[in-house]
């Protein structure tokens, strides 16, 4: 049986059932395939590019069949998204008025088509069985990685093991196709576990190119309870929902436990899950985490949980050894007030006050500038702007814009504190162009922080002060991808916080250092105004941030804690 006769099309959830539709289109080789249904959805559920056009999926998972009622916000739908191709997926089939419709309105060359559990059965049984859709080989320490999974999982010398991957680096790429080599030789029941709704489903699509067409998956969350009583292979979970389900005696077995973003494995949530599995234990099923950021504001270690990493590489070594994109960062210190310096005096010496002091943020002119210089260097430009606010955001798309010179669009979640309120359907049409390269900037407000894929991004810009290490490094690692025809990336910060100063001469510095491995790459740190290098300026941070470094404040900023020693052995 495939997966989607395993699921049940009349049977399984309507959310099941749009995530059955978008992995049908996965594994027919439809290219950025986006789930994007939800309130104010628009009439859309999924969308899909093919053949050079785009396809956009109304799914009802009705127990009726569906009328022309629907066929009018399909339509609409169609024009929002800017799609070509009309879809309406029911589960239990169409009405007579809406065959009749569709008739009519392929003669008038508007192909829409209708999907039923017939023709979605038909589609699935011509998937070859047993074929995965992933043909990337993994890199050589990739390859590592996998084999530092699969040898512990049959060897059980010590059932566990521990992934440390920086971002764009593949940790859920190595995981999948440590999962697809383990099952090719032993069938086994999965769990993969995080701590977020949005990373699980994340995950589980991850996963789709990795498995074979017979295999299941489910999710199991708040909103989803499937019966995994009837059989499943792998179960992607919020942890939340497992362990509420532990407090109630409803449990499961599984042969591997897999915690993605696993520097949260210390939390009592997950603890006691761990506890009451056994899991990494001779006797329990096999615990693999996974983390790009393993450090932790708290006291826990996860060493304790998931022993020594089998590999680690931060994004520095990523970059330096060629795994990660070349980095041009340019570093910018126009608006650092000199004269205020001698207002300073030791009350004043914390990240805070410093900040406050020595900064005049008079930054918008500027970026546009740069970013506009930046866009020459770069063969297929494409940028992400992190903003700090979004009308801040909606201001720097608008003067982007009005240069000529690219396609911005800014994307946020809304607020009612914002002048202006993005709509559900607006937010994803504007991800589903920036896939396919209609749009070629967005300025983001905390959308494409963590789990975003977007490796033909060639220019990032700083705009938002963070003072989270982890969030950092994840914006970062949204350009590092290495991608065809992707030479460099740029980056340009624009961020006017002390502590940024200090991460970027640390970086400048761990990149310049030799080691056995380096290699010969242009990845390069630069301190600038606009009209070229500031070499006065980094001379003076250096000397003058070894004196305050000691007194950044831990509570405020999580980035004096260490990345572990590289493993790649």
């Amino acid at each position: 049986m495939n997966f989607v006769e395993r699921l049940g099309v009349k049977d399984c959830s309507w959310q099941a059932f749009e995530r059955m539709l978008s992995r049908l289109l996965t594994c027919e080789e439809y290219d950025n395939v986006r789930l994007v249904g939800g309130s104010g959805d628009h009439g859309a559920d999924v969308i899909a590019s093919k053949y050079h056009k785009r396809w956009l999926v109304q799914a009802k998972q009705w127990k009726k069949p569906v009328g022309v009622d629907v066929l009018n916000d399909t339509l609409k739908a169609l024009k929002d998204y800017h799609a070509d191709i009309p879809v309406i997926a029911a589960s239990h089939g169409f009405d007579g008025d809406l065959k009749k419709q569709q008739i009519i309105l392929q003669s008038q060359n508007i192909p829409l088509q209708l999907w039923d559990e017939k023709v979605l059965l038909q589609r699935a049984s011509k998937l070859e069985s047993g074929k995965v859709i992933n043909t990337r080989m993994p890199r050589e320490y990739q390859e590592k990685a996998i084999e530092n999974i699969v040898q512990p999982f049959f060897d059980q010398y010590e059932n566990r093991s521990l992934i440390v991957l920086a971002t764009g680096l593949g940790k859920t790429f190595v995981a999948a196709e440590a999962m697809r080599r383990i099952n090719a030789i032993k069938p086994i029941r999965a769990l993969v576990l995080a701590h977020t709704n949005s990373l699980v489903y994340q995950l589980e699509k991850s996963f789709w190119p990795f498995l074979a067409p017979e295999q299941s998956t489910f999710v199991w969350n708040g909103y989803e309870h499937p019966d995994l009583s009837k059989g499943y292979d792998f179960v992607f979970a919020c942890i939340d929902t497992v362990y509420e389900s532990l407090q109630r005696d409803i449990t499961y077995d599984f042969d591997v436990i897999i915690i993605d973003e696993c520097h949260h494995a210390g939390s009592t949530t997950y603890r006691k899950l761990i506890d009451f599995y056994d899991a990494g234990k001779s006797n329990g099923p096999f615990l693999l985490g996974l983390t790009a950021t393993p450090w932790r504001p708290d006291e826990n270690d996860i060493r304790d949980i998931f022993g020594e990493p089998r590999i680690s590489i931060d994004m520095v070594f990523g970059m330096k050894h060629g795994f990660l994109a070349n980095v041009d960062y340019r570093m910018y210190t126009d608006n650092i007030n000199w004269d205020s310096l001698s207002t300073f005096n030791g009350k004043l010496f914390s990240p805070r006050q410093i900040n406050r002091t020595l900064f005049i943020n008079q930054w918008d002119d500027a970026v546009v500038t740069e970013l506009q210089k930046a866009w020459t260097e770069q063969q297929n430009p494409r940028a992400i702007v992190f903003c700090g606010t979004i009308d801040h955001a909606i201001k720097m798309r608008d003067r982007i814009n009005a240069l000529g010179f690219c396609n911005a669009a800014a994307i946020f979640a809304g607020s009612k504190d914002a002048t202006e309120e993005q709509p559900f359907y607006e937010r994803n049409r504007i991800l589903c162009d920036f896939s396919d390269g209609l749009v070629n900037v967005v300025c983001a407000v905390d959308v494409f922080n963590e789990g975003i894929d977007v490796p033909d991004v060639n220019i990032i810009v700083f705009q938002r002060v963070t003072h989270s290490r982890r969030i950092f490094i994840q914006q970062l690692g949204r350009g590092l991808r290495i991608s065809d025809d992707k030479d460099k990336v740029i980056v340009l910060d624009f961020v006017s916080d002390i502590r940024r100063f200090a991460a970027g001469i640390d970086l400048k510095d761990r990149l310049s250092s030799r080691d056995a491995m380096r290699v010969d790459i242009p990845n390069k740190v630069s301190f600038r105004k606009v009209g070229g290098e500031d070499p006065q300026t980094e001379r003076f941070l250096r000397e003058w941030l070894d004196d305050v470094a000691t007194i950044e404040d831990a509570n405020e900023d999580s980035s004096i804690l260490k990345f572990p020693p590289q493993i790649i052995s």
